[in-house]
C-alpha cells in the first residue's frame, strides 16, 4: 500500500516566524548585555545587575518591534530572491 506523502502543517509557518523573532530578540538582547559589561566594567558589576539594567519594558518593546520589522523584511527578501 502505498504511502501518502505527508502534507505540511498550518502551524509550520507560524512555529518559523515564532522561532526567527525569538532569536532576533536573543540577538538584541546579548548585544545589549554585552555593550552593558564593555561600558562599565567597574567592580561588583553582576551578572544580575547587568540584567535588571537592560530587561526593562521600553527594551522590551523595542526588541519586539524590531524582531517583526526583521522578520516582514527577511520573508519578503526570501520570496523575493
Amino acid at each position: 500500500m502505498p504511502r501518502r506523502p505527508q502534507e505540511p502543517s498550518r502551524l509550520a509557518p507560524v512555529w518559523r516566524a515564532v522561532i526567527e523573532i525569538a532569536f532576533i530578540i536573543f540577538l538584541f538582547y546579548s548585544n545589549l548585555l554585552m555593550g552593558d559589561f564593555t561600558s562599565t566594567n567597574g567592580r561588583g558589576r553582576s551578572f544580575t545587575s547587568a540584567l535588571r539594567d537592560i530587561v526593562t519594558p521600553t527594551n522590551s518593546v523595542i526588541a519586539i518591534m524590531s524582531a517583526m520589522i526583521g522578520y516582514v523584511g527577511f520573508e519578503y527578501l526570501r520570496k523575493k530572491l
